[in-house]
């Protein structure tokens, strides 16, 4: 993989890149790196449409299962964005109690859970719908907040808060 350094353009939120030759996997490499700065600490969330966007340029494109959380403080900045369980085509294992620990550790007074789905269709399962009430019951003891699930998909996210599902 070629890293490509990335300036600051003249106007704000341009860029000016050293090479002039660049493939597609730069170009998607590149968005990752700008979603995770996107994500970052001490940044505002700016509206749901945003950051789903940021998660799925995150994520999308894994060929397994991956869940996340984006952490908050009581403002709803965001602390950081942790990918915390992998697991296969179709399924991953999550632990509330890990999720608990991690927002512990980090002071978090809310969060925005998330996962893909390698088939590409964000639609949420049972399994999808169960595991988020018993998130929000684990966190809800700690008083951590669940702000939402966000399912992403190829070209989608799916919102269980928009869609009446939280």
């Amino acid at each position: 993989m070629r890293y490509h350094l990335l300036k600051a353009g003249q106007e704000p939120g341009t860029y000016v890149m050293e090479s002039s030759v660049v493939t597609e996997n730069d170009i998607l490499t590149m968005a990752k790196q700008l979603s995770r700065k996107r994500l970052s600490k001490g940044r505002p969330l700016e509206s749901p449409s945003v950051v789903k966007e940021h998660l799925r340029a995150l994520i999308h494109d894994y060929e397994h299962e991956v869940f996340g959380v984006l952490l908050l403080n009581t403002k709803h900045k965001i602390i950081g964005f942790h990918e915390l369980f992998r697991g296969t085509i179709d399924s991953a294992f999550v632990y509330p109690r890990e999720v608990v620990k991690l927002a512990l550790e980090h002071n978090a007074a809310a969060m925005i859970v998330t996962h893909n789905h390698p088939s590409g269709d964000p639609s949420p399962s049972k399994a999808d719908i169960n595991l988020t009430t018993r998130l929000k019951e684990a966190l809800a003891l700690v008083d951590v907040r669940v702000l939402d699930h966000i399912i992403v998909g190829t070209d989608d996210c799916y919102s269980l808060v928009e869609n009446g599902n939280m």
